[in-house]
């Protein structure tokens, strides 16, 4: 009897001592738990670094196949045209992408393509823009006035065809059309005219930008001789056509330098139109460019017409004692010193040139309504 309870009160011993430890063990991991995130905490250096590395691999790896791509497609281009069997689509029932058509048949392509080249014709007007000599408009008036020849013969019609192939005379010199075009912006000084030769000796802008390049250029649009700011002077004459032909509605923004301050009610007269002896014309936005000073505004138009900025002012009875162009399309003057000059960046060619592309969609598209509508009138 005393053996079983001897034996009793040991089981008992070691029972009361798991469970204190087991409790001890479960008030340590709950005590540890609200402080779990700050054993071992993570580097937040590390994980930058470590998805910087994931980012940059996989900027890699989509480089490499983008270049396998092209490159899968560049030898398929390079076989069709290379070989005399045509190239088998890669999948099925995809259409052949690059066939090769039979040597009779290219051969005859080819000397297709190479006489429409020779013979492609051109307005006489248009050729002499295209070899740089001076805009369609301007170059009307040398044709009229019997300074161009044609194949030894003067031509006064600036519609006559020419191609390549005909040996057309200007000044004594034959023209080759232009291929590599030029893009200048001139922040104009006073006292210099817009034109590319003068009969009484005066200074041109040409003569700011002789040091530019050896291609004949002219510039886009005039500004009076003592108007100074943004000019434009290039050789690419289907840009000058776009940019001075009065359906474009280039925008003009100027800087008025007025003998008095410009009333209300003249400043409402100019917003709300104003009549000259050649039409009405309207401004599109107009704006004291100095809040201390109203003698100096801002005038913003897309008209073209001679001296329009001066006629206004001048209709209302003010003086323009100085007058500045700041924009043109969409070309300031900015880091551009006065009588300097600089090339314009491709980027701002293709805005000049998908500007007028825009521009010219509107006004057909405008023109097409006006048809319907007379249509059903």
């Amino acid at each position: 009897m005393a053996g079983e309870s001897k034996i009793w009160f040991t089981c008992f011993i070691l029972s009361l001592h798991f469970t204190t430890v087991e409790k001890t063990a479960n008030h340590f991991y709950m005590s540890q738990q609200p402080f779990k995130k700050f054993i071992n905490p993570k580097n937040n250096a590390a994980i930058k670094e470590k998805h910087k590395q994931d980012k940059k691999n996989a900027k890699k790896e989509r480089a490499a196949a983008i270049e396998k791509h092209f490159e899968e497609k560049r030898s398929i281009r390079q076989r069709a045209f290379s070989s005399n069997n045509p190239v088998v689509a890669d999948k099925p029932g995809r259409k052949q992408k690059y066939p090769q058509p039979k040597k009779e048949q290219a051969t005859v392509s080819s000397s297709n393509t190479k006489k429409i080249t020779d013979t492609s014709e051109m307005p006489l007007n248009k050729y002499l823009a295209h070899c740089g000599v001076t805009s369609r408009r301007d170059a009307v008036s040398l044709i009229i006035d019997g300074k161009v020849t044609v194949n030894k013969k003067i031509i006064t019609q600036p519609a006559f065809k020419v191609s390549e192939k005909d040996e057309v005379i200007f000044n004594g010199k034959k023209l080759f059309v232009t291929k590599n075009l030029i893009y200048i912006l001139l922040n104009k000084p006073k006292d210099y005219i817009t034109t590319t030769d003068d009969p009484q000796n005066r200074k041109t802008v040409l003569q700011l930008t002789k040091n530019a390049t050896d291609q004949r250029i002219y510039p886009v649009g005039r500004l009076d001789r003592n108007t100074s700011g943004v000019l434009l002077l290039t050789n690419d004459g289907q840009l000058t056509q776009e940019l001075t032909h009065p359906s474009f509605n280039v925008k003009k923004v100027y800087e008025a330098k007025l003998d008095k301050p410009l009333t209300k009610n003249d400043f409402e007269k100019i917003l709300n139109g104003i009549k000259l002896e050649d039409g009405e014309i309207f401004a599109d936005a107009l704006a004291y460019a100095d809040s201390k000073d109203k003698s100096i505004i801002g005038i913003e138009l897309h008209s073209g017409r001679n001296r329009i900025v001066r006629r206004i002012f001048e209709h209302l009875g003010y003086d323009v004692k100085g007058l500045d162009r700041v924009m043109y399309a969409n070309l300031t003057k900015k880091n551009v010193e006065r009588g300097k000059w600089r090339y314009l960046s491709e980027k701002e060619v293709r805005l000049l040139k998908y500007m007028n592309k825009q521009k010219s969609i509107r006004t057909a598209n405008k023109e097409n309504k006006k048809i319907d509508t007379s249509e059903f009138n």
